[in-house]
């Protein structure tokens, strides 16, 4: 069962910016997919940015040109430029491979306005 160490959120101003980092053990290989989902208060959760083990990246409209995902093998990392307080969230790491997702415990990001 992969399990998960994140890491980098908490408070920041508006424009200010965060590191988020997840680790992601208990398995010999690569992860298919890792990816970081976020959710608000009263939201449903939602993908933020995801990164396939070929290197092809995608991001939620929303955060496009501010946000930054990269991974080294199965730890992968998340970027945050430009914070404004709708990004105010819970952010998940999560995991995609042989068809089944798991979950990290989520990183709280809180910016201030």
């Amino acid at each position: 069962q992969v399990q998960f160490a994140e890491s980098g959120g908490g408070l920041v101003q508006r424009g200010g910016s965060l590191r988020l980092s997840c680790a992601a053990s208990g398995t010999d290989f690569v992860i298919s997919t890792m990816a970081w989902y976020r959710q608000a208060p009263g939201k449903q959760r939602e993908l933020v940015a995801f990164a396939g083990r070929d290197g092809v990246t995608d991001y939620a409209d929303s955060v496009k040109g501010r946000f930054a995902i990269s991974r080294d093998k199965n730890t992968v990392y998340l970027q945050l430029n430009s914070l404004e307080p709708d990004d105010t969230a819970v952010y998940y790491c999560a995991s995609m491979n042989l068809g089944i997702t798991s979950w990290g415990k989520g990183i709280l990001v809180t910016v201030s306005s």
